[in-house]
């Protein structure tokens, strides 16, 4: 582990990232031990999944709460996320994973193909990425709601509310950041916080961390700019929606991020980490070598090891 922001490097071939993303989503869905309501909506509930004991005497387990990515668009629900779920669970963590309202109304390609791989020559349009301010309103609804529900859902003599972490994997890292920040929000913003929330600290994972950066790279085919309602909007909501903006949070943070992501760049990481470092914090910071964007919540690899031990030394 280091806090050196990593020397760019040459991005993995398309067999090895396309392998890599075919191992994550290879796992069947887990299902949960609970679930919850938030909201009427039918996106608004939490997935609760039953931390591993070693017996009766077993003391209550910290809570991990946990934002699935997907580039905040409905082609992706927490059910990629719930084998990461249950592996934290399997590790010992009581783990809450959140669902939330995300852009487009169906599954429509997430990503445009190449032009050969259609008869017309024209690639499908991402879906619409977020819903403002929907999104934002979920995640802040359902932390808020989180330790009450984890109570009920799991048993007090099972979860420890007294001892959360955040975390997040890709637009989910994004949302992890943001919620830990919510106590530097205007004051008269509906997500405001007057306090900061009672936290062990955010591991966020890939996370699409500094909105700046992400935009100018075209982070996921522009969705930033989606999020935020569309470039008319973006340099008056950035302020209240880029984890970049929103320091120094007070909040113990580790970024876990591969050097061969070549979906949310490494540079988006290294651009947060400047950003809190000019702020005054100095967040952990875990590059992977020769790691990619989906191995991070895939529980066969090696760098979901290295997850679980940063989540872990937080929880703990």
């Amino acid at each position: 582990m280091t806090a050196a922001v990593p020397r760019p490097t040459p991005p993995p071939p398309a067999d090895r990232a396309a392998a890599e993303e075919a191992s994550a989503f290879g796992h069947a869905p887990v299902p949960p031990d609970a679930t919850a309501r938030y909201g009427d909506g039918p996106d608004q509930v939490i997935d609760f999944y039953r931390p591993a004991t070693t017996g009766s005497g077993a003391r209550p387990a910290p809570l991990v709460a946990l934002l699935h990515g997907g580039a905040w668009r409905a082609a992706y629900d927490r059910a990629h996320a719930s084998p990461l779920a249950a592996h934290l669970a399997a590790a010992g963590l009581a783990v809450a994973s959140v669902e939330y309202r995300r852009g487009g109304a169906d599954r429509t390609a997430i990503r445009p193909q190449p032009p050969g791989d259609h008869a017309d020559g024209i690639a499908p349009a991402p879906a619409p990425a977020g819903r403002w301010p929907d999104t934002f309103d979920d995640v802040a609804a359902a932390l808020d709601a989180l330790p009450a529900l984890a109570r009920e859902a799991l048993g007090a003599d099972s979860v420890d509310t007294r001892r959360v972490v955040y975390t997040g994997h890709s637009a989910g890292g994004h949302l992890a950041l943001w919620a830990a920040a919510r106590h530097l929000l205007p004051a008269a913003s509906p997500w405001h916080r007057s306090t900061p929330p009672a936290l062990r600290g955010v591991v966020a994972l890939a996370p699409v961390a500094d909105f700046t950066s992400a935009i100018r790279l075209r982070v996921c085919s522009g969705a930033v700019l989606d999020l935020l309602g569309g470039p008319d909007h973006a340099t008056d909501r950035l302020l209240h929606a880029d984890p970049a903006a929103l320091l120094p949070t007070g909040i113990a943070t580790t970024i876990v991020h591969g050097t061969t992501d070549n979906v949310v760049p490494p540079q988006v990481s290294a651009a947060f980490v400047r950003a809190a470092r000019a702020a005054g914090e100095e967040p952990t910071v875990a590059w992977l070598p020769d790691v990619g964007h989906f191995p991070l919540i895939d529980p066969s690899s090696g760098a979901c090891a290295a997850v679980v031990e940063e989540i872990a030394q937080l929880a703990w």
